[in-house]
């Protein structure tokens, strides 16, 4: 196994979100890999927490990451969150990630969670994606 193409894999995810027309339509240049300290906008995507696991074979190196996108918003009801999540999902299932290091095999949609959180009741929507990367 190799955790090799997860900081690759992560930086295409980044890339690819901010490069979504309709996620900058919704949420602008408020996609994150890290939330920053401070004040943060109203509504907001961060990519988040992974888990990861051997997929090698005896063709070659290889790791199935699950990994975290949330999309968070102020707004009332979760229609907001909801619109912006698909487009989050949109973005991702099925697209054509060039990785600094490994090969994505496949990319898609695996669960999400929608609740409510913190004491100003935000809405969160936690979307997590399944990427099959090779490492040969």
């Amino acid at each position: 196994m190799s955790y090799g193409a997860s900081a690759a894999l992560q930086a295409a995810v980044y890339q690819r979100l901010r490069g979504s027309v309709t996620l900058d339509g919704l949420v602008g240049d408020a996609i994150y890999d890290a939330v920053p300290a401070g004040p943060v906008p109203k509504t907001f995507v961060s990519i988040g927490p992974e888990e990861v696991r051997d997929r090698s074979d005896k063709t070659g190196d290889g790791a199935e990451h699950d990994l975290t996108v949330s999309v968070v918003t102020d707004a009332a009801g979760f229609q907001t969150a909801k619109t912006i999540a698909v487009a989050v999902s949109d973005a991702l299932v099925g697209a054509p990630l060039i990785l600094a290091r490994g090969r994505l095999v496949d990319l898609w949609f695996l669960r999400a969670r929608a609740r409510r959180v913190g004491a100003a009741d935000r809405r969160r929507i936690d979307l997590t994606f399944r990427a099959r990367v090779d490492l040969s």
